[in-house]
């Protein structure tokens, strides 16, 4: 039994200030490594209140710090991330670990290959400790699966983390490590990081890699990183973005800033915000969220110059109001992206999303999503066309909307509601606005209800405004900081 480590060596530590640490020689990335463990055993297992966001651990990561700490001691280090502890979702394709999607379906999936961004990560000396609990193939916003049941909020655990990335985002508010990876397919990293209180970017529809990641709309997923701070995710970010020649979208980024995101990090001496009332209040229930967000933005108005209009555009609403709530593309593309993955990883044994349905394990809350693309998948193609040409009418709704408001960026919660309790639906995303558009989209922590539980501001700019959104959102952590680490696990 190795000894306990100091956890203020460590605890809500930013990556910059770790280096320093490792550097020094303060501390070590094989201590980094055990501490964290430990709160895992802590917090994360054997408990009613365990927070079950680790799905698979890596048995060598303790080896593979003492590596590091002896290639930093020889050479130094690779990169910020040198010795960093990091988590990864378990949509993404990780040597040496199973990739499951949370999912009894896809339990023996265990490929030796790792996803774009994982391969990026570990080659700038990052240390995965684990892969995280999400929703059942991603196909939800609250985190439960047939293979590990339901992951728990640290704020209060008889709530939901969101999801589909809650492991991640539970794991990261609970320090057990310094930085994770989610996907985003609509909302699945910033609905966490809003119910977490971290920070969460969706970036530009093509500006990192899908590949690697098991799919779950091709046409809307992304990856990217969630974080405490502003600064951990743009580092994140900078090691993951770019130009990867199998995946055709990223082509897209072409000729555009990407990249050097810390370096370019900046408090802004003001900026014009618009504020999408009519996505803030839907329904009176709203108002929770909608008062915790308005007392950001007043505070953001005095603090830190920001002018702060109230804006609506029927055209958008109407854009983005659309049948089986703006998902039907999702749903349509899941039932061929799986199958697609499915006939490239024949191993798994299930045939197409028609057999993984007839098996009937997944988890009860998934099964009806997993029929609907199947439904809906032997519709017209009529419909899909339809509903994509709609994504270039919202996308111009905003992009109109902001220009002529002459605005920064567009503000709205990213959902109008606080996490709902374990069992529970989950209403209030507004992650079809950034979804269904392709644009940027941060969320950054907003500040607490009354009862405790965190709210999140999402911030929408043009697409390849990814530095701004990075700007805006340090902004807001600078003059009016909400972090706070969750009281069960202090």
């Amino acid at each position: 039994m190795e000894p306990a480590v100091d956890e203020g060596i460590f605890l809500d530590k930013s990556i910059e200030d770790l280096q320093q640490a490792l550097g020094r020689g303060s501390v070590t990335s094989v201590a980094l490594v055990q501490g964290f463990l430990q709160r895992m055993d802590t917090y994360d297992t054997g408990s009613p209140t365990a927070l079950n966001t680790i799905q698979h651990r890596n048995h060598h990561a303790v080896a593979e710090a003492e590596q590091l700490d002896n290639e930093r001691r020889t050479q130094g280090p690779r990169s910020l991330l040198h010795g960093i502890p990091i988590l990864v979702k378990d949509n993404y394709e990780t040597k040496g670990m199973p990739t499951t999607v949370g999912s009894r379906l896809f339990a023996a999936h265990a490929p030796e290959r790792d996803a774009f961004a994982v391969a990026r990560l570990k080659k700038a000396g990052a240390i995965v400790l684990g892969k995280t609990t999400m929703h059942e193939f991603a196909y939800g916003i609250t985190t439960v699966g047939s293979l590990f049941g339901a992951a728990r909020n640290p704020y209060d655990v008889s709530r939901n983390p969101g999801g589909s990335s809650g492991g991640t985002g539970a794991a990261i508010a609970a320090n057990f490590a310094v930085v994770g990876m989610g996907s985003d397919t609509c909302g699945s990293i910033r609905i966490p990081a809003a119910h977490n209180n971290l920070v969460g970017l969706r970036g530009t529809q093509g500006l990192s890699s899908r590949h690697g990641i098991v799919p779950l709309s091709n046409t809307q997923d992304i990856g990217g990183p969630l974080a405490r701070s502003v600064k951990d995710l743009a580092i994140v970010l900078e090691a993951t973005v770019g130009y990867d020649p199998q995946d055709p979208q990223t082509a897209w980024g072409e000729g555009q800033a990407i990249g050097q995101y810390r370096t370019k990090l900046k408090k802004l001496p003001s900026a014009r915000v618009g504020l999408l009332k009519s996505w803030t209040v839907r329904e009176p229930a709203d108002q929770i969220v909608a008062g915790v967000i308005d007392t950001a933005l007043s505070a953001l108005e005095k603090r830190a110059n920001w002018t702060v209009h109230s804006l609506s555009s029927d055209a958008l609403d109407k854009a983005l109001d659309r049948p089986n709530n703006g998902h039907t593309v999702l749903i349509m593309d899941f039932a061929n992206d799986i199958n697609g993955y499915l006939s490239r990883n024949p191993e798994i044994g299930y045939e197409n999303l028609d057999a993984l349905i007839r098996a009937d394990l997944a988890h009860p809350d998934v099964q009806p999503s997993l029929h609907a693309s199947s439904n809906l998948a032997q519709g017209k193609a009529a419909t899909y066309t339809q509903e994509m040409a709609q994504r270039e009418v919202v996308r111009a709704a905003l992009l109109e909307l902001m220009q002529a408001n002459r605005v920064d960026a567009l503000a709205y919660p990213t959902i109008r509601r606080v996490a709902a309790k374990l069992g529970d639906e989950q209403s209030g995303t507004n992650c079809r606005i950034a979804a269904n558009s392709g644009l940027p989209a941060i969320t950054v922590p907003a500040g607490f209800t009354a009862d405790g539980l965190p709210v999140g501001l999402e911030l929408l700019a043009p697409p390849w405004h990814e530095q701004l959104l990075l700007n805006l959102a340090y902004t807001v952590e600078q003059a009016y900081p909400q972090r706070r680490l969750p009281g069960l696990v202090r």
